[in-house]
């Protein structure tokens, strides 16, 4: 049926809770569901033993300590039980709807990337999984305490196998920028992208920056950032769910027609970037800034 790969923090406090949720609400997706969890950190071995997870100890890293994509997903396909695969973020809660996403999107293509973007809620206790209406009394808490964040935020990718060869670069995980190539990734390589996002619901469980020693502003603009948007190949890659070439309605697939105006924004927000840079210190010695810029709190 279907992959899971993923990596997580140490199995303590909050981290733990939320962790074990998204675990175990992927391998109830289906009997034949495989989770591989990589890496050596505090708790995975005793989390994997207990919900009968495929635990890989090792995982390469960057001199930083932080964790290198490329390994694992070259490593994932390698073992995979499944030809569909599953990268997703450890703190994400999937349901039964992603199951039945999948059911026809691979009736649809062979081949494919199958993306969506993501609810925030905040929950701090274990989930009751044993209860048979445990997805509807999520979906509820979901709706009436979360939201929904916009097409940027990208936390899991179901694709087949081989979509990602030797050519992923040695991003690392727990920064950002990585997801965006992803999608650039498969449609460079002609992938149907499919966002499933208005029929599956992926639960985001909200935590803190605590493991950055600059908090959440070190997540995206940090060393390793830096680094993960060099190795993208820049702004040009930076797809998110928006440029999906078809998208998943309750009444089955449909092209995504809204994907070249995608592409033209974002080509003209590039271009704007490059030419406040060019003209940043002209407008500093006048004193200027950018209304836009100073909106967003960026430095000009």
């Amino acid at each position: 049926m279907l992959t899971f790969f993923t990596t997580a923090k140490p199995f303590q406090g909050h981290s733990a809770v939320i962790q074990r949720n998204a675990l175990k609400s992927w391998t109830l997706l289906d009997p034949d569901v495989e989770v591989i969890l990589f890496g050596d950190d505090e708790g995975a071995a005793e989390v994997c033993k207990e919900l009968g997870l495929r635990h890989e100890f090792h995982v390469e890293r960057h001199e930083s300590g932080m964790k290198y994509l490329d390994y694992m997903f070259s490593r994932a396909q390698q073992i995979a039980r499944h030809d569909t695969l599953c990268y997703v973020n450890c703190d994400i809660i999937l349901m039964s709807s992603l199951r039945r996403a999948l059911e026809q999107v691979e009736a649809a293509h062979p081949r494919f990337l199958m993306v969506g973007n993501r609810w925030n809620v905040d929950i701090t206790s274990p989930l009751v999984f044993d209860q048979p209406d445990w997805e509807e009394n999520l979906r509820a808490l979901v709706l009436h305490e979360g939201y929904r964040l916009a097409r940027g935020w990208i936390d899991y990718f179901v694709f087949s196998r081989g979509a990602y060869g030797p050519d992923l670069p040695p991003f690392v995980i727990g920064r950002v920028y990585w997801d965006n190539w992803l999608i650039w990734k498969a449609l460079r390589s002609k992938l149907p992208v499919v966002d499933i996002s208005p029929v599956a619901m992926a639960v985001h469980q909200n935590h803190d920056y605590n493991y950055h020693p600059q908090g959440e502003r070190g997540v995206w603009e940090g060393e390793e950032a830096k680094r993960n948007l060099r190795l993208a190949g820049g702004w040009g890659h930076m797809c998110d769910v928006a440029d999906a070439t078809e998208v998943l309605w309750p009444d089955g697939l449909k092209p995504n027609r809204k994907r070249y105006g995608t592409a033209v924004r974002r080509h003209a927000k590039r271009f704007w970037m490059l030419a406040l840079d060019v003209t940043r210190p002209v407008r500093h010695v006048l004193g200027l800034r950018s209304k836009a810029m100073r909106q967003s709190g960026q430095k000009v």
